[in-house]
């Protein structure tokens, strides 16, 4: 053997153990201890599922406008990705997006040729106008 390795085995620290008596790991319970025990755990988790509907609507009154809020951003946020898809699959459309195209323009003209070219039509639009606004926010507003 090497001088080092008889050095290290001489200085290296010895531990003694003595067993007197052997312990128990655990205590085997008897069913109805388990059985009064599951249903503690039971009754537990009723109680807080009993409890679960008062606290989402107390929660629900606290924060009723953020959360409203939180929802139409969300909404929009999702109408805006569908109705951009919808129209990108309307413009891979051969033919399609030219028509659409057309037929706004077939309006436009229609529109200021109707509404816009005399006085008299300007006026008949602002009072549709205007009475469009009063059934909407009601009479005596703005």
């Amino acid at each position: 053997m090497n001088s080092e390795t008889k050095q290290a085995e001489t200085t290296s620290p010895k531990v003694d153990a003595k067993f007197e008596e052997g312990g128990a790991i655990t205590k085997i319970q008897s069913s109805e201890q388990s059985q009064e025990r599951w249903q503690q755990i039971i009754d537990q988790v009723l109680q807080i599922l009993s409890e679960l509907p008062a606290y989402i609507g107390g929660f629900f009154a606290d924060y009723q406008k953020p959360i409203l809020t939180i929802v139409f951003i969300i909404t929009a946020a999702i109408s805006l990705k569908v109705m951009l898809a919808v129209l990108d699959a309307i413009n891979d459309v051969p033919l399609l997006a030219p028509t659409f195209e057309l037929i706004g323009i077939a309006y436009t003209a229609w529109f200021v040729n109707r509404y816009l070219l005399r006085a008299e039509n300007r006026q008949e639009l602002s009072s549709q106008f205007n009475s469009l606004k009063n059934k909407i926010l009601g009479e005596g507003n703005f």
